[in-house]
């Protein structure tokens, strides 16, 4: 049960929940930055027309073929085949099976330098919290990226190509402009999300926020208390953060109004 004195003894170790604060957000920025990252690559992937074995199922008349194995050869596109892979692999997984992985498999042999981030947070677990994380976040986040990108009307494609644009300059400044301004809400969301989740970090030694709960656990033994003050302060990051997103969502869609 809740007790002043409980929260009193709490309020002793509230610099550990402040270095908590400060490594949770940091963690969700980096994660939503090089997740975000990842998932242009992937959406790039998945929406990518490269079929090598295409010229197997072509006719005398240069006609592609309809059915047989070598038209389904044909049209088998490697890249895209990778980046679904990925993304299917990511979103039907656990994220705590996932940052275990990452943690004591992949990072395993790794040496990481004794520098403390803000001199307290531990490189040799920030860093792999952070390719975990933005694994999982970029499986996501390719697909808001796709699916903005899909809401372009084909018609302007046609028409930059028509003008001598190239693919990839097409993407870059007819595309993609256009389906940054449509996804960024989602994307803004996936940082708020990102800042709930970056909790299951603290089960490998990250210094967040339950990491903070979980020490002062120990050094007090009352959990009420600290669960409590971890709540106010998650609320206190995402509460405001979505009321930003909110007015900025607002405000881009004025000028879609007709």
């Amino acid at each position: 049960m809740f007790s002043i004195s409980g929260f009193e003894k709490t309020f002793e170790y509230l610099d550990l929940f402040k270095q908590g604060l400060i490594c949770t957000v940091s963690l969700s920025f980096f994660t939503v930055l090089f997740g975000f990252m990842l998932a242009l690559v992937l959406a790039v992937m998945r929406l990518s027309d490269f079929r090598p074995f295409r010229s197997l199922a072509l006719t005398a008349d240069g006609h592609e073929k309809e059915e047989g194995f070598a038209a389904a050869l044909s049209r088998f596109n490697p890249i895209s085949f990778i980046a679904t892979v990925y993304v299917e692999v990511f979103r039907a997984t656990p994220m705590l099976v996932q940052l275990f992985i990452i943690y004591y498999v992949v990072f395993a042999n790794v040496s990481f330098p004794t520098y403390k981030i803000f001199g307290f947070i531990r490189t040799d677990r920030f860093i792999p919290g952070v390719v975990a994380l933005a694994m999982n976040s970029g499986a996501y986040l390719s697909e808001i990226i796709r699916a903005g990108i899909q809401s372009i009307d084909g018609g302007q494609t046609e028409a930059s190509r028509s003008l001598g644009l190239s693919q990839f300059e097409t993407m870059r400044y007819i595309i993609l402009p256009q389906a940054i301004k449509n996804i960024l809400p989602p994307i803004a969301n996936e940082f708020v999300t990102i800042i709930k989740e970056s909790s299951i970090c603290y089960t490998i030694g990250v210094q967040d926020i339950m990491y903070a709960v979980s020490a002062t656990k120990g050094a007090t033994y009352r959990v009420a208390e600290p669960l409590v003050i971890a709540t106010c302060v998650y609320f206190c990051l995402t509460f405001p953060t979505s009321k930003i997103i909110a007015y900025f969502e607002r405000r881009m869609r004025r000028g879609d109004k007709r």
